[in-house]
């Protein structure tokens, strides 16, 4: 059976860095950008982190169902599963004894929604950066964001072939938070579909 992967837990850790997979995936697809992860930053914990629902695709799991999922009934998906997000990242911080300053979130598609959405949905700041790897907003962000998200550093990262979620709603998002003054960059990556590949990796830790 499938669950969290601790990749990295070293003693007296500085950064915390928490990956959140796609749905229908499991901890382990994240497992090899953990690994990277952890060797280029040692004093790190770096964990991946499994969504608590049985996926409706029959294999691995989701945060949300996507069955019959439109761009109205998203956004109260997530907000259901918002409050067990914000308890996996609360707890690693706690466990971990690191702050949201000290925090990055990484998600992959679903494990991207949920982390960006976190800043509409959550009043208080989880992380200090949020990378958004084929992901997208519920919700594009409005011009006048709260506080903890200007505070929120935001790097898109996207395929221009992915089939499953538009670069372009990572580009208008992009759009919208430099228009609100938030940290935030885009890279647009070449012939990539919804998946990571080396130069997704690159410019991940570039980033970072």
């Amino acid at each position: 059976m499938s669950s969290t992967v601790v990749i990295q837990e070293p003693n007296s850790p500085t950064r915390l860095f928490l990956l959140f997979h796609g749905v229908g995936a499991t901890p382990q697809s994240l497992a090899p950008l953990g690994d990277v992860l952890a060797k280029s930053f040692p004093k790190a914990v770096v964990v991946s982190i499994q969504a608590p629902d049985a996926s409706d695709f029959g294999k691995g799991y989701q945060w949300f169902s996507v069955q019959g999922v439109t761009e109205e009934n998203r956004v109260e998906r997530i907000e259901a599963a918002m409050p067990a997000f914000v308890e996996t990242v609360k707890y690693w911080q706690q466990k971990s004894g690191l702050n949201a300053e000290q925090t990055t979130l990484i998600g992959f598609s679903q494990g991207a929604i949920m982390s960006l959405s976190s800043t509409q949905m959550v009043d208080e700041k989880l992380a200090e950066k949020i990378v958004s790897l084929s992901g997208r907003f519920a919700l594009l962000p409005k011009r006048d964001p709260k506080k903890d998200l200007v505070n929120t550093q935001i790097h898109f990262i996207h395929g221009n072939q992915d089939n499953v979620i538009d670069y372009r709603l990572s580009k208008s998002a992009y759009d919208a938070l430099i228009d609100s003054g938030v940290m935030t960059t885009y890279d647009l990556i070449p012939h990539l579909a919804h998946s990571v590949n080396q130069a997704v990796v690159d410019c991940l830790l570039q980033r970072l």
